[in-house]
């Protein structure tokens, strides 16, 4: 006993660990460490067999309180034996295919007959107003389709196809393994066939037995009013061809939005400024302002300051898959002149000194400061 590694160092867990989490790390370390994955290391059985001791005093709660009160020392030589282990459900593996994942890798060997169609994915760039109003795009995809010659069996119209020899027209081989624990069988797809079971006599001479056909084929994709960038549309059934009959996959269009030059776009919202000169701030004024689906009168109001946001409501985007649209928010950006002529400036300057001083009292008066904007 004085020479056996403490059982939580072989498990590689911490001394609070609980009941899942000896599970789980037993699990990982018995995949990597079971001998038929490492034939090469002459110390693999011995590795296994440490680390199967050591979940099985861990895992069961008497054997893990007197280990953890007196050690090695509070555990008894029938504790643990690896034959009854290995009988009793292999520790932590409660299925059959938790062992074969054990023991060959994972899987049982796929299920027989012809396989369904590989999905395909589209990138596709869209304008702003499409994105916001919904429409339709051709696009051209290059894929796989079932052969219109053989009709997707990839046998010679008039041919026969026959039982693949390998398989016995199963579609299936199995081979048995002898492990510690007995004898255990492993099933795979026959490589001859590929899992159907048959094999064609004569191939189709268009698509030389494989049953499909390369092709570049125009779709049309609706799209709906309110996508964004990032959003996804399946088309189904417009992927690649499934093997021999099988179903055909899908088609995924993922959606790009080109920016546009006066919209900003915030969720459902969209966000724009529209500049205004300082006599349009000052008294007001209806203007013009761009919306998505052209310009329309909007009223600013007297007394109007930078950056003020008016709302257009419903003039934004149509929410996906839902009812109504988002709102357009404008932005005032009032513009300064930045040369006037002399009579302006002399306008102007009556204008501020109609106002006095009381507009903005500083450092130094209002006054002053147009004065010195305007050169005068």
């Amino acid at each position: 006993m004085a020479n056996k590694r403490d059982y939580y160092e072989v498990l590689g867990i911490g001394r609070d660990a609980d009941e899942n989490e000896i599970k789980k790390t037993y699990r990982q370390k018995a995949r990597k460490l079971h001998p038929d994955v490492n034939k090469d290391d002459p110390q693999a059985e011995t590795k296994f067999k440490e680390l199967s001791e050591a979940y099985e005093i861990l895992s069961d709660p008497d054997k893990k309180a007197r280990y953890d009160q007196y050690g090695h020392a509070g555990i008894n030589d029938n504790d643990f034996n690896f034959e009854d282990f290995a009988r009793g459900g292999f520790g932590g593996f409660e299925d059959m295919s938790d062992i074969f994942d054990m023991f060959f890798g994972g899987g049982m060997g796929r299920q027989r007959g012809p396989r369904r169609g590989s999905d395909l994915q589209y990138r596709m760039e869209i304008s702003f107003e499409k994105a916001a109003f919904g429409g339709k795009e051709e696009i051209l995809i290059p894929r796989n389709e079932s052969c219109q010659t053989c009709h997707g069996s990839g046998a010679k119209p008039g041919s026969r196809s026959k039982n693949c020899s390998r398989c016995q027209g199963s579609g299936q081989i199995r081979t048995t393994q002898q492990t510690p624990f007995g004898q255990f069988t492993q099933t795979r797809t026959c490589d001859r066939c590929g899992g159907e079971g048959r094999i064609v006599e004569t191939p189709c001479p268009e698509c030389k037995g494989s049953g499909r056909v390369f092709r570049q084929r125009k779709i049309t994709v609706n799209i709906p009013a309110g996508v964004n960038t990032g959003n996804k549309l399946r088309m189904p059934g417009e992927g690649e061809a499934g093997e021999k009959g099988a179903v055909n996959g899908d088609l995924y269009i993922v959606i790009q939005v080109r920016p546009n030059k006066i919209f900003k776009r915030q969720n459902d919202d969209i966000h724009c400024e529209v500049p205004i000169n300082f006599i349009q701030a000052t008294l007001g004024d209806e203007i013009e302002v761009p919306t998505l689906e052209g310009k329309v009168k909007f009223k600013i109001p007297e007394g109007t300051q930078p950056g003020t946001v008016f709302r257009l409501k419903n003039k934004g985007i149509a929410h996906l898959n839902g009812y109504g649209r988002g709102d357009q928010y404008i932005k005032a950006k009032v513009v300064i002149p930045k040369a006037l002529s002399k009579k302006q400036k002399q306008i102007l300057l009556q204008f501020a000194e109609e106002c006095g001083d009381e507009i903005n009292p500083e450092e130094k008066s209002w006054l002053e400061k147009v004065r010195e904007a305007l050169g005068v």
